[in-house]
């Protein structure tokens, strides 16, 4: 087209409008295609400098009976001895390449050319496509005896394979290879570059002072620009400054995220002034920092998006609601089929011969007794010379001598284990024709029916099973075979033959002459006339992979024989060659059973001889003098690439050369490159008689032998976009699309044969459209045997016309070739069903596929007969994959850069995208026997993740255009009208929910008695523990255990006391420090951090707790904690003694400044000193402390926690878990933030309650440590996070025998709950608790917590029974007359509910930001928990983000609480209060407008469920989906990261924890690979398949990296942005990185 290397976008309006005008007029019919184009043309004149005018060729012609020039698909041979002969090959081609255009159009190598036309075009955009990076360790490097010499076992059927072969060939792309070479870098330890980088010789400029290229001149397909040009184009990395036209996922400019990174030097803190943070950090535009080669590449990857994609072709997909629903598109310009329904084809009647026998057995009875000596087979050994000829005479005998023994002598006793029609597997390897000959007719005259199979070479052949299935179907119990093979079958240990998968039982017979029993004179083989008997039965594979068995009567084989021999015109006495697998299709038909017939003398030449002597069938025509051979392309090519200056040999005996596959359409090209070089050698082109087989059929057509002189038969350029459309359309546009196709003769004998549509009822096809192939004829199979259902849909088609009426009662036979009928009755075939590729309703052969891929110069890269092309459905359509082993001396990046040429050339010639491209190392494909690659295998591999490529490319932006519409959000007015605009439902009840009231006791007294005092007396916690110290001093707080279980520290409540007096008379004694001034607390978990938070508060000092640096980690630990010191302008550090030597060691000295540490306090030995006085604050809204944490976004944030709301959470705590100073708890939490830290330090101190302590560190060093511990105490409450649930589920899973026999036992424990500031893990709490189940724990004891940065506990669960009155007795230490107000206390106050609430939400609404709760089990479902009974005093509500107005209940909206344990604000430096008033102090828009909130971040929704809680109301449940800051927006929708690595986890055996971020709009998922670094690129395709098909998301980048690489905290909680920023920095070291195209 005219406007191709245009961008429409950037013409003036004016133009624009021209053009949508005539787009319009073209749509409606008013102007032709070509006026269309001429306009177009015309108005895009001026802003092109040069126009492609292209001359329509004619739809079909003769071609002259000259040589045709050789196909350049064939790849350049390996180096052999003389060259001579290969340059005066291309001399004799030279001068047939200047012909003229009309005869250009008929070349077979046009093709070819077409390719590199597309490739010129797209090295016109300057596009670098960025290379994969793959560590040194993950490059498969293939063994020595990989590399496949010429005669491997393994060589494919289609390679060139001659050592002695011709030397290289020059290619039209020759000069592009060179400049790629030239610019290509070698293979580095990281093959880091960018395809076609080349590395920088000077400091590269700033992102953003990079300046675009000027756009490249457009130049015609064919034109030579300077070598470099290439190498410049991929050199360059463009990054467009906007204006282009970009999918909906990648816009121009990348979206803002603002500056936050949880790097630590770098780590955005909440209230910090913008400036403060990012002062050194290099940015682009948009504020995302740059500072590696990974942003590069994923730059150049946007860039690659930018391009303009192909607009969807037949569907379009809109994810509205609840379901994805289908808008179809038609397209205007879609060609039809236009011509006049099709008129069967008849062939010539079949001719009545009077010799003809009435069998073939009979034949060969005739041949045995008449013609005794005459040859009838020949084989050859390994070397090709003559084995031993098997004769007439000596076939007969030996037959019957076999037919005598399975009727006879098979059974103990002469009994009959053989009954006629029973089924017989025949297993004879290639290279043994004669025992097959005399196994296939002895089966015959026995009346049995033969089953070629393959011989089985191990348990794990490529479709073993399958021939299983095979011989299951058609009821084989017995198998033949020779001696010799049998010895080279798989053996147990006892020597029996190996049971193969999937194998029925067999018996196995010997048929070698020695072991026959010769009849005795009065026997005499039973011959029928021909009948509709089966005869035999011949395998066939399905495009499944499903072996199923053609049944073939006796009468059809006859007659099959027949219609060949008149076809052929066979004459007795003749000799054949033949290449072909004598077992089935036309090597059986042909080569064993015509040749029978006729008393024909067949050469059979082995595939092994060919391997090792690709000219062997050529040299025994010339040596034999044969009259016919029988080949395929690949053995056309083989002779072709192997040939040499042989004088001797002469190919002018053959009158017909038939071959085998000539129904590919492009043998074409195979056809005209041996006869342009064996023209010289006799031979003429009337010989070469392609044909069209099918199992089903049989022979369909065959082309006649032709008569010398006479024109050739007709070709046809058709357009390859017509053929995907199934018309056909002439090619009058663009020659790089057209398909060049061969007739394959005409109707066999008395057949007849029409064209049908292929899918849906047999219904007529036009006559320029392209159907499948139907015959009616006696010569074809009449069933699948033992599978009568697929039988009836195949064997007995009745076509019908456009009316559906039928056109007869005859059945006709499908024979999976798709073709149509030209001039003259020729048949022309297209392809075949197994191949179809069906992409978005357009039809692309698997053929047409790898021929392209073998244009783009494959020999040096990947071998040229191991390609595999399937489809695999992936999101509503099939997306198609190639597969191809890469020689074992390909480059990486020679490698990668013929995988984006085949990527490019397909989509130019074809338009279609490739989904994924991948090669694998030499000989790992499953093959064929005779070498093919076995497509069915090779397509589960790959969907089993089980392929181990050694590169992948995958494709999805360019493939996947029925992508859901992004959604738009529409802005919505805020007021009380939102309640019509769907902000609230009406009808609906407005979704909070409380918990109970806190109350008040006025009775001190009752008080007292019910162990209350500091609960309701005391406002300060320095009060409770100075109050616990006078009261109850010997009362044990705190138990610190070690890894051994042993505790090492106890704590009672004076010596607490005490130590905390310590601390604070030596801050007081220090001068500098002043009474209100934050000190930071660095400790290891312990009880020296709680003595020291209440040391502080004792000298009025506000504590800051944080984690300390890791001693063998300094690197990356200490920069956090010295910015939480500078954040918080401490004024002292209070540690041990090992942490001050670690903090003024030169370690730390080499990361941090440390001469400008505040003052450090060592307090391991302090003088027993006491403060003057302890500090009371003047009233309860002071800061007690600052609670710091770094959040999963990477956001450093500290929050203010005043003394009320300490009081007011100590004792929501304490009254929601019933904690009072006779009960014990063991909690194993990091101590430092969050209610982690209110556990661990304060709750005790208020309520009471013994806590015995559990640093989560020392579980790495012993697992059992926690359960050991719970079981040991009898605890019956324990507080944990994920990350120690995770560490047991995993470590402890196959220990619970052991932990049984040491006498682990938790059926003491009532309450497991597990902290977190996230969605509750529902598939981790239900493997805790199954698989600890056997240890007594209760499947109710797991529950969840929830808090987030503004109220550190909103939701805590505790899963307690009824109390039993002695308990409550000793509880509360009283007498009788005051049990009764206990428990009504007790029981109106106490926690006693309902369990933890679990529904099914639908994941498609979500993405919405709406709920639909759904059935468990329905498609597109996640389970949700219920995340923990809501606290004392705390109420939520469900807020709109965005219109801040309420929502209803099952809404989804962000959890805003209202508490008094709220936190007051963000500790700010600069005193900014917005954040503090948005976050902590915010008012809804309507409905409660005086009440102040909190804002949690947090998305979540309530819903009111039947059950009742302890006061009889109904239980409102409050689920949690995940934080809004960590959500994924992307195409308008909202996504949870964890709802995608679920996903991804799911997606292979192999990946282990995963984490996805996005990076400017592009998703990145990061998964840790737990198997082999084999696996590493069998996870890209499969992780990109389950987020397109769970979450209709393309991944932009996949990266493979080691266990534990993703960062995850304390909390158990993924680190994601962290990770992003890791991976930008280049710091991951990936096993292997993959940029999607």
């Amino acid at each position: 087209m005219a406007e191709r290397g245009v961008d429409v976008s950037a013409l003036p309006q004016e133009v624009r409008e021209q053009l949508a005008e005539l787009d319009l007029e073209l749509s409606e019919g008013d102007i032709t295609q070509k006026g269309y184009e001429k306009k177009r043309a015309k108005v895009l004149a001026p802003y092109l400098t040069q126009i492609q005018n292209l001359a329509p060729p004619p739809a079909y012609d003769a071609q002259s009976p000259g040589p045709s020039s050789a196909s350049a698909p064939e790849p350049e041979p390996e180096p052999g001895p003389s060259n001579s002969s290969s340059s005066r090959h291309r001399r004799t081609r030279r001068p047939h390449r200047s012909s003229g255009t009309r005869d250009e159009r008929y070349r077979s190598d046009i093709h070819t050319e077409a390719v590199q036309a597309a490739l010129a075009k797209h090295k016109e955009e300057k596009m670098a496509l960025p290379m994969p990076t793959k560590r040194r360790s993950a490059y498969v490097q293939s063994p020595i005896d990989n590399c496949t010499p010429p005669d491997s076992s393994s060589s494919s059927d289609d390679e060139a394979v001659s050592s002695e072969s011709a030397g290289p060939q020059q290619s039209p792309d020759t000069w592009i290879n060179s400049s790629l070479h030239g610019s290509s870098t070698s293979s580095s330890a990281s093959s880091t570059l960018s395809h076609g980088e080349s590395r920088p010789t000077q400091a590269p400029q700033p992102q953003s002072q990079q300046v675009p290229p000027p756009p490249a001149p457009i130049h015609p397909p064919h034109s030579h620009s300077q070598p470099s040009a290439l190498a410049e184009a991929l050199a360059q990395t463009r990054i467009d400054p906007g204006g282009g036209v970009g999918p909906p996922d990648v816009p121009s400019q990348a979206q803002a995220r603002g500056s936050r990174v949880d790097l630590p030097p770098n780590a955005a803190v909440r209230g910090m002034s913008r400036g403060q943070s990012r002062s050194s950090m290099m940015e682009t535009a948009d504020g995302v920092p740059v500072s590696s080669r990974v942003s590069t590449k994923i730059q150049q990857l946007l860039n690659t998006l930018k391009r303009p994609k192909r607009p969807p072709l037949s569907e379009f997909f809109m994810d509205d609601q609840e379901e994805i629903v289908e808008v179809p598109q038609a397209d205007p310009n879609t060609p039809r089929p236009e011509g006049r329904q099709i008129i069967p084809v008849k062939g010539e009647p079949l001719g009545v011969v009077s010799n003809w026998p009435p069998a073939l057995q009979a034949a060969l009875t005739r041949w045995g007794a008449t013609q005794g000596k005459s040859p009838a087979l020949t084989a050859l050994d390994i070397t090709g010379k003559p084995l031993y000829t098997l004769t007439y005479g000596k076939l007969w005998s030996r037959s019957v001598k076999l037919a005598y023994t399975l009727l006879n002598k098979l059974g103990a006793k002469n009994e009959q284990i053989l009954k006629p029609g029973d089924r017989v597997a025949l297993v004879y390897p290639n290279s043994d024709p004669g025992m097959f000959w005399v196994a296939f007719y002895g089966c015959l005259l026995a009346e049995v029916i033969p089953v070629p199979i393959e011989v089985p070479l191990s348990r794990k052949d490529a479709g073993s099973s399958q021939v299983g299935f095979l011989l299951g179907s058609c009821g084989v119990g017995l198998a033949l075979t020779s001696e010799i093979c049998l010895k080279g079958l798989p053996k147990t240990p006892t020597g029996e033959i190996l049971q193969f998968k999937g194998w029925p039982r067999l018996k196995w017979v010997v048929t070698d002459s020695k072991y026959l029993t010769k009849p005795s004179k009065d026997w005499q083989p039973h011959i029928p006339t021909a009948n509709t008997d089966t005869a035999y039965i011949e395998y066939k594979a399905s495009k499944e992979g499903t072996v199923m068995g053609v049944a073939v009567s006796k009468v059809a084989m006859l007659t099959h024989c027949q219609s060949l021999t008149q076809a052929c015109n066979y004459c007795e006495g003749e000799t054949l060659v033949n290449v072909l697998d004598f077992k089935k299709d036309m090597g059986l038909w042909h080569g064993v059973l015509t040749s029978v017939m006729n008393r024909i003398h067949t050469i059979s030449v082995p595939y092994a001889v060919m391997k090792a002597c690709p000219l062997s069938w050529v040299q025994r025509v010339h040596i034999h003098k044969a009259r016919i051979a029988l080949v395929k392309c690949r053995d056309l090519h083989w002779a072709m690439m192997a040939h040499r200056d042989q004088r001797d040999t002469s190919l002018a005996s053959l009158r017909m050369l038939i071959v085998a596959d000539g129904a590919n359409p492009w043998s074409v090209s195979s056809c005209d490159a041996f006869l342009n070089v064996f023209q010289a050698y006799g031979l003429k082109p009337e010989v070469i008689c392609p044909c069209a087989t099918s199992p089903e059929a049989m022979t369909v057509a065959i082309r006649r032998p032709g008569v010398p002189g006479a024109p050739l038969p007709a070709r046809a350029i058709l357009s390859m976009t017509g053929l995907s459309h199934g018309v056909i359309r002439v090619n009058t546009e663009d020659k790089n699309s057209a398909l060049t196709v061969q007739d394959v003769g005409h109707v066999m004998p008395g057949a007849l044969m029409c064209i049908v549509k292929p899918d849906g009822p047999p219904m007529l096809c036009k006559t320029d459209e392209i159907g499948e192939i139907v015959v009616n004829s006696r010569a074809g199979g009449t069933m699948y045997y033992g599978l009568s259902g697929v039988t009836k849909n195949t064997f007995e088609v009745i076509p019908v016309n456009a009316s559906g009426a039928p056109i007869g009662e005859i059945p006709f036979v499908r024979s999976g070739l798709l073709g149509f009928v030209g001039p003259g009755s020729l048949i022309f075939v297209v392809g075949k069903n197994e191949g179809l590729l069906m992409v978005s309703g357009r039809r692309h052969n698997a053929d047409d596929l790898v021929a392209t891929a073998l244009a783009v110069e494959p020999v040096k890269t990947v071998y040229r007969g191991r390609i595999a092309v399937f489809s695999v459905t992936v999101f509503f359509d099939e997306r198609i994959v190639i597969v191809a082993e890469q020689r074992p001396d390909a480059s990486e990046e020679d490698s990668f850069q013929w995988m984006s040429r085949v990527l490019q050339a397909i989509d130019s010639i074809h338009q279609v995208g490739l989904y994924c491209l991948a090669l694998v190392p030499a000989n790992t494909l499953p093959k064929t026997p005779l070498g093919g690659i076995h497509i069915s295998d090779t397509k589960q591999l790959f969907l089993e993740g089980a392929l181990h490529p050694c590169n992948i490319l995958m494709c999805p932006h360019t493939c996947v255009t029925n992508m859901p519409k992004p959604r738009q959000k529409q802005p919505v007015g805020v007021g009380p009208a939102s309640i019509m605009v769907g902000n609230l439902v009406a009808g609906k009840r407005i979704a909070q929910a409380a918990g109970r009231d806190l109350g008040l006791i006025e009775d001190q007294d009752l008080v007292r008695k019910l162990c209350m005092w500091p609960t309701m007396m005391h406002q300060f916690l320095t009060e409770a523990l100075q109050w616990r110290a006078q009261t109850d001093p010997d009362h044990t707080l705190y138990v610190l255990l070690n890894a051994k279980g042993v505790a090492v520290c106890t704590a009672t409540c004076v010596q607490l006391h005490k130590r905390a007096e310590k601390i604070a008379a030596a801050l007081i004694e220090r001068s500098g420090i002043n009474i209100g001034e934050n000190v930071v607390l660095l400790y290891p978990p312990g009880i020296d951090l709680i003595a020291a938070f209440y040391g502080c508060l004792y000298a009025g000092c506000i504590p800051v707790t944080v984690r300390p640096p890791h001693p063998q980690n300094l690197s990356a630990t200490l920069p956090t904690v010295r910015m939480i010191i500078d954040v918080s302008k401490a004024a002292c550090i209070l540690t041990t003694q090992v942490l001050t030597k670690i903090l003024r060691s030169k370690e730390a000295a080499a990361t941090v400044n440390i001469k400008t540490w505040p003052i450090i306090i060592d307090t391991d030995d302090l003088p027993r000193k006491r403060p003057p006085t302890v500090y009371k604050p003047p009233n309860a809204e002071m800061i007690a402390y600052l609670d710091f944490s770094v959040s999963t976004t990477g956001m450093l944030t500290g929050v203010k926690i005043s003394h009320a709301a300490v009081s007011a959470l100590c004792r929501s705590i304490k009254l929601q878990c019933e904690l009072y100073s006779s009960r014990q708890i063991a909690i194993c939490l990091d101590p430092y933030c969050g209610l982690g830290f209110v556990l661990w330090c304060l709750a005790s101190v208020y309520s009471g309650h013994q806590s015995i302590l559990i640093p989560p560190m020392e579980l790495e060093s012993s697992l059992s440590l926690w359960l050991g511990t719970l079981s040991q105490y009898r605890i019956r409450d324990t507080f944990c996070s994920y990350s120690v649930m995770e560490l047991c589920t995993k470590g402890l899973g196959g220990q619970t025998e052991m932990l049984k026999a040491r006498g682990v036992n938790l059926s003491c424990v009532r309450s497991c709950v597990v902290i977190a500031e996230e969605r509750p893990r529902l598939a981790l709490t239900h493997s805790f608790s199954k698989l600890f189940k056997d240890l007594g724990l209760s499947m109710r004891a797991v529950s969840t917590a929830f808090g987030s940065r503004v109220n550190l506990a909103i939701c805590l669960q505790v899963d307690y029974l009824k109390f039993e009155l002695h308990k409550l007795i000793f509880l509360c230490n009283t007498c009788a007359a005051d049990l009764y107000v206990c428990v009504g206390l007790c029981f109106s106050q106490g926690t006693t509910g309902p369990d933890p609430s679990t529904v099914y939400v639908d994941m498609k609404s979500l993405r919405h930001d709406r709920v639909r709760l759904v059935e468990r089990g329905a498609p597109q479902s996640i389970p949700l928990m219920e995340s923990g009974t809501i606290l004392p005093g705390v109420r939520v509500i469900i807020v709109n983000p965005e219109t801040r107005g309420p929502l209803g209940d099952s809404h989804l909206g962000e959890i805003w609480v209202n508490s008094p344990h709220n936190a007051t604000g963000y500790y700010t430096i600069y005193g900014e209060e917005n954040l503090q008033a948005d976050h902590f102090n915010t008012k809804l828009s309507f409905g409660d407008p005086q009440t102040l909130w909190a804002k949690t971040g947090y998305l979540g929704f309530v819903k009111r469920t039947e059950l009742t809680d302890s006061s009889g109301d109904r239980h409102d449940a409050l689920f949690v989906v995940g934080s809004l800051d960590e959500t994924l927006e992307l195409r308008g929708l909202r996504y949870h990261p964890i709802d995608i690595e679920t996903s991804v986890s799911r997606a292979h055996r192999s990946i282990g924890e995963s984490a996805v971020f996005t990076w400017t709009n592009l998703l990145v998922v990061v998964a840790e690979l737990c198997g082999s670094e084999q696996d590493a690129l069998d996870l890209v395709p499969l992780v990109t398949n389950v987020v397109l098909e769970e979450h209709h998301l393309i991944v932009g980048v996949v990266v493979i990296v080691d266990p534990g690489v993703i960062p995850i905290n304390s909390r158990g909680e993924k680190q994601r942005m962290h990770l992003r920023d890791s991976f930008l920095a280049d710091q991951l070291d990936p096993i292997y990185v993959a940029y999607n195209m």
